[in-house]
């Protein structure tokens, strides 16, 4: 298809955008010397561009995604027509506080309920994403640390199994990463751990249930362990669906936690954002939290108050504060009763595809999984020369969106696959003899699955060339671009 550039015609235009309404300022010398490159299309021309780009992407409205440790369930509309209230788009962060009451008593009311569900007694929704909730918690770690003149813990526990953005996140926090194995079972080996810590110690990142879809049996024990050495326990919140309701990470045991919005509260996911990771602490913590709190006065008037110890400013104003409503919204919708619901529908959802795949396609870990599960194609790839990454391309026939592909790390020839609780009984059903079909064919005919897909718009890429020499610009054909 043609790129938005391609489709421009000299001197075309349309009337989308309303007349300005604030006084416009001239730059001077600050004004850009060379124009502005953009498009020059009609109404009609941007409808279709972006309605065929539209067509050759592939979403949750389009089919099953079930993408492992990313939960891509479906975003309810109620979220949007919440989201979308005037009350809600038309205000501006420096309001007066009488101004935004409703606004605060969003904010408030997460808070509380977001609070409950992960066992924490504050909240702050400054974190514009997950990875960026995993550095503001490693931030209130290390201010704790730093309060008590504490200066020797230098190092995060971070387990082989976790997210890649743990050990990075600990890294621009200023830490030193401490990798642990884990066992055959897919746990934490506790006697690497208790080697591990120490004096230096100053916290353990994990995510329970872990990203082999497994609840550690051992997870108290875990915790105390880390707690006994002096050191803060952060919970990675991106398998949350998993447990949601049922159990809180800080009745095992952690001290503060990113939720990922995207994930666990139906928000919208990826994309480029906006997003929102808020992290929550318990209160020995709350003094150290970014930005600003909702606290209320006793005729319930609502206003902004100070962390006294801040680690300071993590983004700008509140957060993305309309990501937050969405999630609130779908909260709400769910209730006490809806919540745990959901997540057992996830449990029940991986388990039975789980189950009815483990006769043919090797699961490393056989005990029962929690909302998401990891197959090895490891024997494939010795046997018949068919990897995970063809199994995935093949998926694409289906109109499926392949699983994560080679993630966990300690898995050979990974698919990791979580299918969320919106997905029906007959697309379960639909995506395990899509499996089955696929194995079939790679056992009797191997060239066509290593060739996959065969009826997409385009055929199989060149992914390594796509990563390594990308084009990332346009070019206008002028010298001075």
């Amino acid at each position: 298809m043609k790129l938005i550039f391609e489709r421009s015609v000299k001197g075309r235009r349309c009337t989308i955008l309303p007349e300005c309404d604030v006084p416009v300022i001239d730059l001077g010398e600050e004004k850009r010397e060379l124009p502005l490159h953009l498009p020059e299309v009609s109404e009609n021309d941007i409808s279709r561009h972006y309605t065929e780009l539209a067509k050759a992407t592939h979403g949750v409205n389009d089919g099953f995604y079930p993408l492992g440790s990313c939960t891509m369930k479906y975003n309810p509309k109620i979220n949007e027509e919440t989201a979308s209230l005037p009350g809600f788009t038309r205000i501006h962060p420096l309001q007066p506080e009488n101004t935004v009451q409703g606004c605060l008593e969003v904010l408030k009311t997460a808070e509380e309920i977001f609070g409950e569900i992960t066992g924490m007694d504050h909240m702050t929704f400054q974190p514009a994403a997950g990875a960026h909730g995993e550095f503001t918690g490693l931030l209130l770690i290390k201010a704790y640390h730093d309060s008590r003149g504490d200066k020797k813990r230098t190092r995060i526990i971070v387990p082989d199994s976790a997210h890649g953005t743990n050990p990075a996140s600990a890294v621009m926090a200023g830490y030193q990463v401490v990798n642990i194995p884990s066992k055959e079972d897919g746990c934490v080996d506790l006697e690497k751990l208790r080697e591990a810590v120490g004096e230096d110690t100053a916290g353990l990142m994990l995510t329970n249930p872990n990203t082999v879809g497994l609840f550690d049996k051992n997870i108290l024990e875990i915790t105390k362990i880390v707690h006994d050495a002096g050191g803060l326990n952060y919970y990675d919140g991106a398998n949350l669906n998993g447990v949601m309701g049922v159990v809180r990470p800080g009745d095992m045991g952690f001290d503060c936690v990113h939720l990922n919005l995207h994930k666990t509260f139906s928000t919208p996911h990826g994309g480029g954002g906006p997003g929102s990771g808020p992290v929550g602490c318990k209160e020995f913590l709350a003094q150290f939290l970014p930005g600003r709190g909702v606290t209320a006065a006793g005729d319930g008037t609502l206003s902004w108050c100070d962390y006294p110890h801040s680690v300071g400013m993590v983004k700008e104003f509140y957060g993305n504060f309309l990501v937050v409503v969405r999630a609130l919204t779908y909260a709400l919708m769910l209730g006490r009763e809806g919540i745990p619901a959901a997540c057992k529908n996830a449990v029940l959802n991986a388990n039975y595809i789980r189950v009815k795949l483990s006769g043919i396609y090797q699961m490393p870990y056989k005990d029962t999984c929690m909302h998401e599960f990891v197959m090895s194609l490891e024997q494939e790839k010795h046997d018949i020369d068919v990897a995970a990454i063809d199994i995935a391309k093949a998926l694409l026939d289906y109109g499926i969106h392949p699983p994560t592909m080679y993630f966990p790390l300690i898995v050979h020839e990974a698919l990791m696959v979580e299918p969320t609780e919106t997905e029906s009984k007959e697309n379960l059903d639909e995506l395990i003899h899509a499996f089955l079909e696929i194995h079939e064919t790679a056992k009797n005919d191997p060239e066509k699955i290593r060739t996959a897909p065969h009826h997409t718009l385009v055929g199989r890429l060149d992914e390594v060339r796509a990563a390594r020499t990308p084009v990332l610009t346009y070019d206008f054909g002028e010298k001075d671009i």
